[in-house]
C-alpha cells in the first residue's frame, strides 16, 4: 500500500514537470497611436477565455500552455483589438481611439496663425471667480505667414459680465475681457444675404485710432435669416441649477422671469422639459406642447433653491431626456442655467471639457446662461458652452434676459451654420504685419503643440465682426496718398457645415483697398472701433499704449447713436469705466 502511493506520488511529479516544462511566456506591450502606454488594458487569453490586464507603460506577461494563441484587447474609449500571437515573439499591439475619445484629448484653439507661441500667464480671479488665462495675439510678419483663421460663434456672455462688473464700480478681471464677445454683442449692420448665400460679408480699412500710422481692418458677415415659418419644431430642455448658490435675487429668480419670457414665443410644436439639480436630480416637468404654457409657468414657479451643485448628474440627465425626445431634423438643445459653481462629480474644467464632449456626439446643441457674482465660474461655463456645440451668455438683469431669449431668440437658439471658421489671407505687398485683436487664445490650448482649431456655431440672421491691426507696407502708404489701388488687401474664405449635415461647406470673398481716415468711415465702424479700444484699455493691453481713456472718450462720443439704447449705455458705461481706471487727481494746496 504504501509502495503504491509512492508510484503514484512520482507520477503526479513527472505530470507537474511535464506541465510545467509545455508552459509557455506570451510578453508584450500595448500603447495608443502616439506610441503612449496603456496601463490598466483588459487583456483576454483566447484559449482560456481568462482575463489579465496591463501594467505600467502598458507592459504585460502571461503564462500558457500554447505557443500560438490569440489575445483581445479593451479599454474604454479605444477600438476593441483581437490578433493572433506567438510566445516566441514580442507581442506589439496599438490601440485606436474611438473619434469622440480623441476629440478629447485634443486642446482646442480659438485662432491660429504660423507663429503661434505660448507665454506664460497665471489664471486671474476676482474674488472666487474664475475665468481662463489668455494670451493676447501678436503681430505676425505677412510674409513668411500671410494666412490666419480664426473661429467665430455667437457668444456675448463677456460684455454684459464687464458691465455688471462696471455697475458695481469693481475692475475687471483682465481674462474675463474678450473683445470679440464685446464686439458680437451689438449685432453690427446686419445685411441680409443673397438669396443663394449663407454669408453677405464686406470689409473697410480705416486709420488706427491708437497707434498713428497703423490700419484697422474689418472683416463683417452676416448669416442668413432663417424663415420663421420654416423654422423647424424645437425640444428644449431647461437644465436649471436649483442649489444653494442660487438663493439670490440675481441667480434663480432671474433665470425664472428669463425662461418665462422664453416661454411666451414657444409654438405648439415645440416641446419643454425641465431638469434639476441642486438638493435633487430629476425632472421638474416631462416634455411638453408650447401651447401648455399655463402648465410649464407653473414648473418654473415651483423652482426654489437649495443643496449642493451636482452638475454632471444634471448634465447626464438632460441629455439623456433630450435623447429621448430628440427630433429628426429638429432643433434640439439643452439649455443650462447656472452659476458653475459645480461642487458634486466632475467639477474641473478638463473633467467638465470630457463630460461634454461625449454628449456633443448625441447631435444636441448646448446653450449655456451664466448668472451669479462672487462665486461665478466663467471658465467653468465657457468650456461647456464651446465643447457643446453651442453659444453662451451672461444675465446680469432681466432686460439682457430678454435680449438674449426674446429679441434674439433665434440666434440665441435656431442654427444657421455649424462648425464655422473663416481663413484670411493678407496680400504681403500691402500688409508689412498684422494682428488680429480679440479672439485671444488658452494659455493651456497654446502649450499644446497638437492643439486643433475646433469651428463654431452661428445663429440666424447674426452678424459678426472681426478687426485686424495692420503694419501697412511702403505701397500701401502710397496708395493712401492718391486714393488710386487696384490689388486686393487681403481674401476671406468661410468653411462651414449646414445644421446636421457633414459636407464641408466654402465660400471666398475678396477685399478691396478701400482705405478711409476713421473720421469719415460708417458711423457703425467707428463704433466698433471704440468698443475694441474699450476693451484694450480694460485688459490693459500693450498695444495701446499711445491711447488712453480721454482718447475712448472722445471716438466714443463721436460714434454713437444717441437714439440706440445698447449704445448710448455703451457711452455711460465707458465713462463710469475712466472714473474707475483713471480717476481724477485732486490738487493738493
Amino acid at each position: 500500500m504504501k509502495l503504491l502511493r509512492t508510484h503514484t506520488l512520482i507520477a503526479v511529479f513527472f505530470l507537474l514537470s511535464a506541465s510545467v516544462h509545455a508552459q509557455y511566456y506570451i510578453r508584450g506591450e500595448v500603447k495608443d497611436e502616439k506610441n503612449n502606454g496603456l496601463q490598466n488594458v483588459k487583456i483576454i487569453l483566447h484559449s482560456t477565455g481568462l482575463p489579465y490586464s496591463s501594467g505600467v507603460g502598458g507592459s504585460f506577461g502571461i503564462l500558457n500552455s500554447k505557443v500560438n494563441d490569440s489575445l483581445t484587447f479593451m479599454l474604454d474609449g479605444y477600438e476593441k483589438l483581437s490578433m493572433p500571437v506567438n510566445a516566441n515573439k514580442y507581442v506589439s499591439a496599438v490601440l485606436k481611439m474611438q473619434p469622440y475619445t480623441a476629440s478629447l484629448q485634443e486642446h482646442h484653439l480659438i485662432s491660429m496663425s504660423g507663429n503661434i507661441v505660448s507665454e506664460q500667464r497665471q489664471r486671474l480671479a476676482a474674488g472666487d471667480e474664475t475665468y481662463n488665462a489668455l494670451v493676447e495675439n501678436s503681430f505676425i510678419e505677412t510674409e513668411k505667414y500671410p494666412n490666419t483663421s480664426l473661429v467665430v460663434n455667437v457668444d456675448r456672455a463677456s460684455y454684459s459680465n464687464i458691465r455688471r462688473f462696471i455697475n458695481l464700480n469693481s475692475e475687471i478681471p483682465p481674462d474675463g475681457v474678450r473683445i470679440e464677445e464685446m464686439l458680437n454683442y451689438f449685432n453690427f449692420n446686419y445685411i441680409e444675404p443673397p438669396k443663394d448665400s449663407m454669408f453677405y460679408v464686406e470689409s473697410s480699412l480705416t486709420s488706427c485710432p491708437w497707434n498713428p500710422g497703423n490700419q484697422l481692418f474689418y472683416l463683417q458677415f452676416n448669416t442668413k435669416k432663417l424663415n420663421m415659418d420654416e423654422i423647424p419644431p424645437s425640444n428644449l430642455v431647461f437644465l436649471i441649477d436649483v442649489s444653494g448658490s442660487m438663493d439670490m435675487p440675481n441667480r434663480l429668480p432671474l433665470l425664472k422671469s428669463s425662461f418665462r419670457k422664453l416661454v411666451e414665443n414657444l409654438r405648439a410644436t415645440d416641446t419643454v422639459s425641465i431638469v434639476v439639480y441642486g438638493s435633487v436630480v430629476g425632472v421638474m416637468l416631462q416634455p411638453t406642447s408650447g401651447e401648455n404654457k399655463k402648465k410649464i409657468y407653473e414648473a418654473i414657479e415651483e423652482l426654489s433653491p437649495g443643496g449642493t451643485t451636482p452638475g454632471e448628474a444634471g448634465i447626464l440627465q438632460a441629455y439623456k431626456l433630450a435623447q429621448r425626445q430628440f427630433i429628426k431634423g429638429g432643433n434640439n438643445r439643452v439649455i443650462l442655467a447656472t452659476d458653475g459653481d459645480f461642487n458634486v462629480g466632475q467639477n474641473s474644467e478638463k473633467q467638465l471639457e470630457e463630460l461634454i464632449t461625449r454628449m456633443q456626439q448625441t447631435g444636441i446643441y448646448l446653450t449655456c446662461l451664466g448668472v451669479g457674482m462672487g462665486n461665478y465660474k466663467d471658465s467653468k461655463i465657457e468650456v461647456l458652452a464651446h465643447k457643446g456645440n453651442g453659444n453662451f451668455a451672461y444675465l446680469d438683469n432681466e432686460q439682457e434676459g430678454e435680449k438674449v431669449l426674446v429679441k434674439e431668440l433665434t440666434q440665441t437658439l435656431f442654427t444657421a451654420a455649424d462648425d464655422v471658421y473663416m481663413n484670411v489671407s493678407f496680400n504681403p505687398d500691402l500688409v508689412r504685419s498684422y494682428r488680429l485683436i480679440g479672439f485671444d487664445n488658452k494659455k493651456d490650448a497654446l502649450a499644446d503643440t497638437s492643439s486643433v482649431l475646433e469651428g463654431g456655431e452661428l445663429g440666424s440672421g447674426h452678424s459678426v465682426i472681426a478687426i485686424f491691426e495692420l503694419v501697412p507696407t511702403a505701397e500701401n502708404l502710397t496708395a493712401m496718398q492718391s486714393g488710386i489701388m487696384d490689388k486686393s488687401i487681403a481674401t476671406t474664405s468661410i468653411h462651414y457645415k449646414l445644421p446636421g449635415k457633414k459636407e464641408n461647406k466654402y465660400a471666398a470673398f475678396r477685399s478691396p483697398y478701400n482705405y478711409l481716415e476713421l473720421n469719415e468711415a460708417r458711423p457703425f465702424i467707428r463704433f466698433a472701433a471704440s468698443v475694441t479700444l474699450f476693451g484694450a484699455l480694460l485688459r490693459r493691453s500693450d498695444y495701446v499704449k499711445k491711447s488712453g481713456w480721454p482718447d475712448l472718450v472722445t471716438l466714443a462720443q463721436d460714434a454713437i447713436d444717441p437714439a440706440d439704447p445698447l449704445q448710448k449705455e455703451f457711452l455711460d458705461l465707458v465713462l463710469k469705466a475712466q472714473k474707475l481706471y483713471a480717476p481724477v487727481k485732486k490738487k493738493i494746496f
